[in-house]
């Protein structure tokens, strides 16, 4: 036993590409079966020990979207009822909800213009389905650049998740059980490193007494044992056979989660469990560090060079592409008239298009999902040239006097769009 007192956060992460919940229903039900049901667990567990419970679920907005949808809502039925899951979690007071891009983009790797869009609409959906918006933000894959700070401020966004081996504390001593500050162009953000060991076994199976000992262990031998320590675990909620076990004693939940609650709520377990927002509320971090630009590891990837996406020729055209009618879409953005909009269904069309095809499972799967992509660039491009030949018409008609807009041309600005 430590003498020292250790906080435990735990984190789940949610994501499925657009349209996947639709397609797994179809292809493979029993799969489709085994992952929405990770999703109904979290809420579950934590209202069965809302007296020491805390734990931290964050979904991507383009999950979220699926949720929303009536077809999905009718399929699943008989699965589960989506729309009382989703209220399980708003009642459920002790799981903090984190926010994320809306479609899972690898920020380093998007253009910069699409951040804003990507972190308020992510931020949005989540406040908008259970009634209150995250503090946190969780970086899809991890992928974090010091760059996002100003970014992540801006948009309401108090601490943000890193994995920990890309933390460079300032007094050059590693301690990944304690948060920092990072700041960047005069703002500054709360990070709390991942401890990357323990979300693996977290990830592939452990057992509560054999995760007390090791974080007991691990908080001992760190570089301040005696101050409070913060161990930070996360992973996919529905990834992998341990999430997806169909005999739930002998899953995440059944097998770790309620046997550690247990323990905790008989007063038998120094690790307590914490929701980061009050940690970092009662804590105040002080201590300044860098985050280097990195993701998650993934299989033998450490995550550093992000070569998981950027890995081949084909994922870099790709990338590049995406970049390309960004810049185009913003273009035409700036170029519209003041008197008469755009031709609003096709920059609405293009818009959602461009932030779908960065959504980061079409480069992750390397070529095996690269068709997803093209397809969005490629309507995409479809999509704009539209505009542009409705500019041009607008164009002619003022040159010839006539000094009326073209039929598919509306007042409307792109961005007015609902996004749902």
């Amino acid at each position: 036993m430590t003498e020292t007192t250790i906080h435990h956060a735990l984190g789940l992460h949610m994501h499925q590409p657009p349209g996947n919940l639709r397609l797994l229903i179809d292809a493979n039900p029993e799969e489709a079966e085994a992952i929405m049901r990770c999703y109904e667990r979290p809420a579950r567990y934590a209202l069965l020990y809302r007296d020491v419970a805390r734990l931290h679920v964050g979904f991507s907005g383009v999950l979220l979207e699926q949720f929303l949808d009536p077809e999905v809502i009718d399929r699943y039925r008989h699965i589960i009822d989506i729309p009382a899951m989703l209220n399980q979690y708003c009642e459920a007071d002790n799981i903090e909800l984190v926010g994320m891009g809306y479609y899972h983009p690898i920020f380093p790797l998007i253009p910069r213009a699409d951040w804003p869009e990507q972190l308020e609409r992510g931020r949005a959906i989540m406040e908008r389905v259970f009634g209150r918006a995250p503090r946190g933000f969780w970086p899809p894959e991890m992928a974090f650049s010091m760059e996002m700070i100003p970014a992540l401020i801006q948009t309401g966004y108090e601490y943000a998740v890193v994995d920990g081996v890309h933390v460079r504390p300032q007094d050059g001593i590693s301690d990944i059980f304690r948060p920092y500050v990072v700041c960047r162009d005069g703002v500054c953000l709360n990070v709390v490193p991942r401890d990357r060991e323990l979300s693996s076994a977290q990830q592939s199976g452990l057992h509560p007494d054999w995760f007390r000992n090791e974080v007991c262990a691990r908080a001992a031998a760190s570089p301040r044992p005696y101050e409070d320590r913060l161990v930070t675990t996360w992973t996919d909620g529905e990834n992998g056979g341990w999430f997806r076990q169909m005999h739930e004693p002998s899953g995440f939940f059944g097998h770790f989660f309620a046997p550690c609650m247990e323990q905790v709520r008989a007063g038998d377990s120094p690790v307590r469990p914490v929701c980061l927002s009050q940690y970092l509320a009662q804590v105040r971090p002080q201590a300044q560090a860098q985050v280097q630009s990195g993701a998650w590891n993934v299989g033998s990837n450490s995550g550093e060079e992000l070569s998981q996406w950027t890995g081949s020729a084909h994922q870099n055209e790709a990338l590049a592409a995406v970049q390309r009618l960004s810049e185009r879409y913003w273009e035409l953005c700036r170029c519209q008239s003041d008197v008469y909009g755009l031709a609003s269904a096709a920059m609405f069309r293009a818009r959602r298009l461009i932030l779908e095809a960065e959504t980061s499972c079409f480069l992750f799967w390397g070529e095996a999902w690269m068709p997803y992509l093209q397809a969005r660039t490629g309507s995409a491009e479809t999509a704009l040239s539209e505009v542009e030949d409705a500019l041009k018409e607008q164009s002619d008609s003022a040159t010839a006097g006539t000094g009326a807009p073209p039929a598919d041309v509306t007042i409307a600005a792109p961005f007015d769009a609902p996004h749902d």
